[in-house]
């Protein structure tokens, strides 16, 4: 996300970094740069106008003026306008109500409303120890309540069953009362969409949310529907007494504006990003953080946090201590690895909160995620011997492997010589390698190491 953006304002904050003084001339040069790489990233022309004037208000101001770095001052300039146009600080949600709290889910067709409920349940559920229901009232697409019950059951939640045809008041109201009985803290409301907005929808959603007095109201928008987000934001902030905003497929977009407008457009909070299908890929939504990651300065503390979130330290101590004591390092154990890795979003997700302009590597990234999914696919493919020792694996085998796993018998041959070189490697830390590593390094590491 933001790959667009990043590049952009990266370049308009060099042309003033190095400089003795900041004019009027080379400030207003860099601010058409910065227009144009707001625009191209689809953020609504009133944002980009605010934004702007904002911004040479306090560009043209005494902190740069007087500042040894005006370059870096104009930087944290857009950094800090880029907070306030997002919002100040994350908001989570609001749940203080008499149990069960609801939360009711709106949205056009296709935002991505139904796969959201589930990984808010999910999250309620793990992070905060949250007894959940969820409820679907989209009656026009009976597909869409079977999704919600089978996602209900992968994330661990209870399901109020739907159907189509009946009245979403109804249901909404029913799945409130089964809440109740079955003494659940929360209870999350999907309610219908449309591909386009409509005063039937608009009316449909009203009443829901008279009849169930949900303690948040949340706008889901897809992040790739561009101006077309932002004007189904205003009519539903206008329809609707919404509390927050959840923007969803944010790993597809590399332009973000909607992100960036619909906090200014709705005048509410956005809590929540979601990237990708998987129930676990939401996360809350930090202004300043976002702010430093469209300006390549990484967020290291949403990775640091979603390293003690998603890695299983049992297995890490358990596989350091095999190590230390000299133990293979298995294929089982590579296996292990790299699902702790595509849990944490893959290498894309990890480079996307690692500080660097745009992050070049971004093309090797989906390269690099290919590979950990066919290597995943040929480990899956051996039985729990050939993992454990691979020095079996002839001829025969690697063939059956590669056939198991949609590959080459290349793609089997590559990933054994890489685990022999990993094994190696271990061997070699276990032995006090490391060690002689780093003192081997000593002189060529960088300041602060060593």
């Amino acid at each position: 996300m933001f790959e667009n953006l990043t590049d952009r304002l990266s370049r308009a904050g060099d042309a003033l970094k190095g400089r003795g003084r900041i004019t009027e001339d080379n400030i207003r040069d860099t601010l058409r740069q910065v227009r144009m790489a707001l625009l191209e990233a689809d953020v609504a022309l009133p944002v980009v106008k605010d934004f702007i004037a904002r911004t040479r208000e306090r560009a043209l101001g005494a902190e740069v003026a007087k500042s040894l770095t005006p370059g870096q001052a104009f930087v944290k300039i857009i950094h800090d306008e880029l907070v306030r146009t997002m919002g100040s600080a994350n908001e989570s949600l609001n749940l203080r109500a008499q149990p069960p709290a609801v939360v009711m889910l709106a949205g056009l067709q296709g935002a991505g409303k139904t796969t959201t409920a589930a990984k808010l349940a999910r999250r309620l559920r793990e992070r905060d120890g949250k007894k959940v229901m969820v409820a679907s009232a989209d009656v026009y697409r009976p597909a869409a309540i079977l999704q919600l019950e089978r996602l209900a059951d992968e994330v661990g939640a209870a399901f109020s069953p739907s159907a189509a045809g009946e009245d979403p008041v109804a249901i909404a109201q029913r799945a409130l009362e089964a809440a109740r009985r079955e003494l659940c803290d929360v209870l999350i409301v999907d309610t219908a969409g449309r591909l386009h907005v409509d005063q039937d929808m608009m009316a449909e959603a009203q009443r829901i949310q008279a009849a169930v007095s949900p303690v948040e109201t949340l706008f889901v928008v897809d992040s790739m529907a561009g101006q077309d987000a932002v004007n189904a934001a205003r009519a539903f902030g206008e329809a609707l007494d919404l509390t927050g905003v959840i923007v969803t497929k944010t790993d597809g977009d590399a332009r973000g504006g909607v992100a960036l407008s619909v906090r200014q457009v709705t005048g509410k909070p956005i809590k929540f990003l979601g990237a990708g299908e998987k129930t676990t890929a939401l996360e809350p939504f930090h202004p300043d953080r976002l702010a430093s990651r469209i300006l390549g300065m990484g967020d290291v503390v949403s990775l640091v946090e979603e390293v003690q979130q998603k890695v299983d330290r049992d297995q890490a101590d358990k596989l350091a201590r095999k190590i230390s004591k000299g133990k293979g390092f298995t294929l089982q154990d590579l296996r292990e690895q790299i699902r702790q890795m595509q849990d944490m979003g893959g290498l894309a997700g990890l480079l996307d909160k690692l500080p660097g302009k745009g992050m070049p590597a971004s093309v090797d990234a989906r390269v690099g995620e290919r590979e950990m999914r066919r290597q995943a696919a040929v480990i899956d493919s051996m039985t729990p011997r050939e993992r454990r020792h691979p020095a079996i694996i002839d001829g025969s085998r690697k063939r059956r492997i590669a056939a198991g796993a949609g590959v080459q018998v290349q793609e089997v041959n590559r990933l054994l010589k890489q685990h022999a070189q990993m094994q190696k490697m271990m061997k070699k830390f276990s032995k006090g390698g490391m060690t002689k590593m780093m003192r081997a390094m000593k002189g060529r590491l960088p300041p602060g190491f060593g």
